[in-house]
């Protein structure tokens, strides 16, 4: 018997948006780049192409053979592109290689992505023949599939393995709440929040009962369109309707679709209901924030002319600005981040944007100046070392050159700060806790 789910057809097919932007490349190892630099010198020859990637497998490391694929998965490049499929299968020989239902389905939405129809429908037969009668694992594969070829803005490739998934006909009602996951996001992804929200609505209706996800995927669908007043509407039948909580992550959706849109008012008002009905800030709150904040991101251009002090960021900021960035230095991020032992003081820059880095980095001086100064909040011990850990650059654009690290270091600097580039770690700055004190006693 077919399960009981029914997709509507978008609203209107011409309104359908251009597929979204693929997510930033990341940064590449040397060794993925060992096969990325011959494939541009052998442009246009597929044969080249192809004994590159059996000696770059033959040669190379597990994590690196992923690496690299997924890097030509997600490139918009043609000769990168063209070879996932040849990797792919290279890498499917190995010794370590365990077959993975998300990965083979990434490869099948690049593959349909070039046009290359017919191979991806081999690739999805040898999926399914792989998975035998497991009609469980079989639908879970077509989950995947919505989910890769929504993320590469193919509504053709969502629908069409919608369609197969219906075909099975499965009893399980983890399978069925899966699917509706599945196309929710899915549609959300698309450009497509009504219909998803339709879609939840026929969640219901089949006595299944949207969770915190589905309701994220659609306020982040009406709210990236700038549909603000759907996207708040959602929020609240969400919170009242379905009793399903508000939390840190869904905050964080609605202030990013709020800053994308230019709404800095609307994000304060956003904060303040935040800290109203106790939702913790989380860094990725901050990065919400201060990737909105248009003064504070132009500033962060020139790092040698950074202001270097909250209160001298605060004059110089707009109103609107202003008050987002006071909302975010009331809250007890910096302290939750900050830890501290009588052996070591360290800030861990992880996770955050280069605002919220350079906010947190201000935070950072005004703490230890409390902690270090006197009164109810300072410190009889002194940690033997204060640390900030700010990465090596892995994620930036350039693997290795961490923009991050480049403002600190412009910053510490301009302090005239004691922490110097650790010897033993290049992503970390450290000093002998006694010397920071010293320094900022002096300050």
């Amino acid at each position: 018997m077919a399960m009981a789910l029914q997709l509507p057809l978008p609203l209107k097919w011409r309104e359908i948006k251009p597929p979204l932007p693929l997510a930033a490349k990341c940064a590449l190892s040397k060794q993925s780049l060992r096969l990325l630099s011959p494939v541009d010198a052998a442009a246009g020859d597929a044969s080249a192409g192809h004994r590159l990637v059996r000696k770059f497998v033959a040669s190379t490391s597990k994590a690196a053979a992923l690496e690299a694929l997924s890097h030509l998965l997600s490139s918009d490049v043609h000769r990168y592109a063209s070879l996932a499929l040849p990797l792919y299968e290279r890498i499917a020989e190995t010794r370590w290689f365990n077959w993975n239902s998300k990965l083979v389905s990434e490869v099948i939405a690049s593959l349909d992505k070039q046009g290359r129809f017919h191979e991806a429908e081999n690739l999805i037969s040898e999926s399914v023949e792989k998975l035998g009668f497991r009609d469980r694992e079989v639908a879970f594969f077509y989950c995947d599939l919505i989910d890769s070829f929504s993320k590469q803005g193919s509504l053709r490739g969502v629908f069409d393995a919608y369609d197969r998934l219906k075909r099975i006909g499965s009893d399980s009602s983890n399978v069925k709440r899966r699917a509706f996951e599945s196309m929710i996001n899915g549609l959300c992804r698309l450009d497509l929040p009504r219909d998803a929200e339709k879609m939840m609505m026929e969640m219901r209706e089949a006595g299944f009962k949207p969770s915190a996800f589905e309701f994220r995927s659609v306020i982040n669908g009406y709210g990236k369109l700038g549909f603000l007043g759907e996207m708040r509407r959602i929020v609240d039948e969400m919170e009242e309707g379905f009793d399903c909580v508000v939390d840190t992550i869904c905050s964080n959706i609605v202030l990013s679709c709020y800053g994308a849109h230019g709404e800095l008012s609307a994000m304060a008002s956003w904060l303040q209901r935040m800290k109203n009905s106790g939702t913790p800030f989380s860094i990725r709150t901050y990065n919400s924030v201060l990737n909105s904040c248009a003064t504070i991101m132009t500033m962060l251009q020139f790092p040698k002319s950074v202001l270097l002090s909250i209160e001298e960021l605060l004059q110089e900021l707009p109103k609107e600005e202003a008050l987002l960035v006071q909302e975010l230095i009331d809250s007890s991020v910096l302290i939750e981040t900050l830890q501290w032992s009588s052996s070591e003081a360290k800030l861990d820059l992880h996770g955050m944007h280069l605002g919220s880095a350079y906010l947190i980095m201000l935070q950072w001086v005004e703490e230890l100046k409390l902690r270090f100064g006197g009164g109810d909040t300072s410190v009889t011990v002194i940690p033997t070392e204060i640390k900030v850990v700010c990465g090596k650059g892995k994620h930036s654009n350039l693997r290795g050159e961490s923009p991050i690290k480049s403002l600190v270091s412009e910053m510490m600097i301009r302090w005239k700060s004691p922490l110097r580039i650790d010897r033993k770690n290049v992503a970390t700055f450290i000093a002998k806790g006694s010397n920071v004190r010293n320094w900022l006693s002096r300050n």
